[in-house]
């Protein structure tokens, strides 16, 4: 495979390594280093699996499979000096005698004199990910070890009887000793990993069903969307989100779309569709294999029905647009017999409906929880995240949205975009078969009320600093980061600086966080001509001013919010002052979205090329992490270096080898592939 190895950044441990054998013969196998973790992928037939192997102080054994999002992980005590894995064998296939479970066997060693097994989870991913973020899983579904003359065997049923979970390791270079491994003479020890998962296989998308001509010929994105893409749904990720999640699947399937084959759209669209609830929301994640068996035995019940999160607000209001991209270009031949396909709903099991129907039910909603700021514009009418929650879009860690509970994203951005695509589906006489007498009285209005929304949300949001007083916030984070002020501050011009906050709090003010979520409003909607110099001039001054480094464009700036959010914006936090490499993406396909109108003045014109060529500069030299989820930076040598994220100490968490919006470069391409495609058509 091209491109086999990939190094994420200067902290790789550069020891770390796949030995000499070749990827196996499979229908798709490919290997990768990120930080600290050593990734190795295989999907055939039944089987499909992503082992990780944890190089350093903590090293463990981890393998993710999509069936069911079940894995199996082991940690190792905390080793006196660091340690590094090498795979030697890559892994391969393996069904059990039975033919009920299915996984891999791989070999690998590790240059470690000792390694005593701590825990073990064989589960559902979220425990593994529970378990590797703050040490707790359910106590029903602990594994105790097996000891035997050289293997160590952690084997259980599933809670509901099913065959359940299996991983064991054969010492082949080494001893065990009493509860450890001890290395061999040469100071290794070498093992035999098998791994197994007793859950129900999904159906891969092939390459050559998924991908059209038209996308770009880079081996790391097909690999990673290939291994994520289902005919049941597509995956947010690896290892720690093997499962659907709705925000995800439309970002990357609207990202995608134009080298996507309409097979692969649908799919990923009917799955959210099949996903919907009663009264129109978009599922944000869904709870399967043992994690939904046992939370169905919480609430009395019992099997394995997924269980559906609708704690997001953000994708309730990002499926009409994203429809309607879809029926107005690739999908236009095909939207009569994609609005009548019946699918059944996980959210009603045995229920089955045509997606034109379900389609309809989200306008309904979307037009419900719109009505209140159209007919009465204040902050207090905003959309705010759902009561009791810190979180409800894309930055969905406690402190993403800066304790603000009304997001910029989705109340400047997704709603106008929902209703505007509303107005559009209405109108187009596509909806006719599935609208009721009072949907058409509704829907009549959507058009007015994304005026409104258009027009009056995004002020509400405006922050605005004079010169000095942004220069002085600018120079004091700057110093407190260890980063140059000097350019950043040049940069502001002697002017004020203006932005859009990340939220607004409960308390009616702007949280001054400049962020990437401009991405949104340049992807889905049409800002005036003034409004879009401007912000797109706000972020792509040089961090802390805005939020463009050498390492990529962070998403989140607090120069302007006080000490004590600078404190939970750090380069370590999940939505930080760290890159996300779809939001990079999100901006990049803006960026082009917004060049093609013809009403915008020249200087303007002028400003958003500068600002395209400037990104993929940076998306250019981070080319080899872009499938990544994220990762953060360091500024050293007059410089600032991409860092893994999850590399240090202070990373809140580790990010996804594989990351599914992250495959969107496959179709978000540099201004000179988008002219040339646009050529081919």
């Amino acid at each position: 495979m091209a491109r086999a190895l990939r190094l994420a950044t200067v902290t790789v441990v550069a020891a770390l390594s796949f030995g000499a054998a070749p990827v196996p013969k499979t229908e798709l196998g490919y290997r990768l280093v990120e930080g600290k973790n050593l990734n190795a992928f295989v999907r055939d037939g039944k089987v499909a699996a992503h082992l990780l192997l944890r190089s350093g102080r903590e090293p463990r054994i981890l393998v993710a499979f999509p069936a069911g999002n079940s894995g199996v992980g082991l940690w190792f005590a905390p080793l006196e000096r660091a340690a590094t894995w090498t795979i030697e064998r890559m892994p391969t296939p393996l069904t059990n005698a039975a033919g009920t479970k299915h996984g891999i066997t791989t070999v690998a060693s590790i240059d470690a004199a000792r390694l005593t097994p701590e825990r073990a989870v064989l589960s559902n991913v979220r425990y593994l990910r529970d378990y590797q973020a703050v040490g707790r899983f359910p106590p029903e579904v602990a594994a105790e070890a097996q000891y035997g003359r050289d293997t160590i065997r952690y084997a259980r049923k599933r809670l509901d009887g099913s065959p359940g979970y299996e991983l064991s390791v054969r010492v082949i270079e080494g001893r065990i000793d009493g509860s450890s491994i001890v290395a061999g003479r040469s100071g290794r020890i070498r093992i035999e990993i098998i791994a197994l998962t007793g859950d129900a296989p999904l159906t891969p998308l092939p390459l050559g069903q998924l991908l059209n001509a038209r996308a770009a010929p880079d081996p790391a994105a097909r690999n990673a969307l290939a291994f994520l893409s289902y005919r049941e749904k597509f995956l947010a990720g690896s290892w720690r989100f093997d499962t659907y999640f709705g925000r995800d699947t439309l970002m990357s399937v609207r990202l995608l779309m134009p080298v996507l084959q309409p097979a692969a759209v649908e799919a990923g669209l009917g799955s959210v569709f099949a996903r919907l609830s009663p009264g129109g929301e978009v599922a944000h994640e869904e709870g399967v294999g043992e994690f939904a068996v046992l939370q169905n035995r919480k609430a009395g019940g019992s099997g394995d029905g997924a269980e559906l999160d609708y704690g997001m607000i953000d994708d309730d209001y990002m499926l009409a647009p994203i429809v309607a991209h879809y029926l107005d270009g690739p999908g236009k031949a095909r939207t009569a017999a994609f609005l009548a396909t019946r699918l059944e709903s996980a959210a009603r099991p045995g229920e089955r409906d045509a997606v034109g129907t379900l389609l309809v039910r989200n306008l309904r909603f979307v037009l419900r929880q719109a009505r209140g700021f159209a007919e009465a514009p204040s902050v207090t009418t905003l959309i705010a995240i759902k009561p009791g929650r810190m979180s409800g879009e894309w930055r969905d860690s406690d402190e993403g949205l800066g304790r603000g509970i009304y997001p910029y994203d989705v109340n400047a951005a997704l709603v106008p975009a929902a209703l505007a695509a509303a107005d559009r589906l209405y109108r187009s006489g596509r909806l006719d078969p599935y609208v009721t007498a009072e949907d058409r009285a509704a829907l009549a209005g959507a058009a007015s009320m994304a005026t409104t929304w258009q027009n009056k949300a995004p002020p509400l949001f405006r922050v605005e600093l004079a010169a000095r007083q942004a220069a002085s916030a600018i120079t004091a984070y700057a110093a407190t980061l260890g980063v140059p002020a000097a350019s950043a501050v040049a940069s502001l011009g002697g002017t004020p600086l203006s932005f859009h906050a990340l939220s607004i709090n409960a308390g009616g003010q702007p949280v001054p966080i400049l962020n990437s979520d401009e991405g949104f409003a340049l992807l889905f909607g049409n800002p005036a001509p003034a409004e879009l110099d401007r912000d797109v001039a706000a972020m792509m001054r040089p961090f802390p001013a805005g939020l463009m480094t050498d390492a990529g464009l962070v998403v989140a700036n607090a120069a302007f919010a006080g000490p004590q959010a600078q404190a939970r914006f750090t380069p370590g936090a999940y939505h930080g002052a760290v890159i996300w490499s779809w939001q990079q993406a999100l901006l990049a396909a803006g960026l082009e979205r917004q060049l093609a109108r013809r009403d915008l003045p020249a200087p303007v014109r002028a400003r958003l090329v500068s600002a395209q060529a400037a990104l993929w500069r940076v998306i250019g030299a981070t080319r080899g992490l872009q499938s990544s989820e994220l990762w953060s930076w360091r500024y050293a040598n007059g410089r600032y270096q991409t860092v893994a994220f999850g590399a240090g100490k202070a990373d809140v968490d580790e990010s996804n080898a594989a990351q599914l919006w992250s495959t969107v470069y496959l179709a978000v391409r540099p201004p000179a592939a988008v002219s040339a495609r646009r050529k081919s058509r």
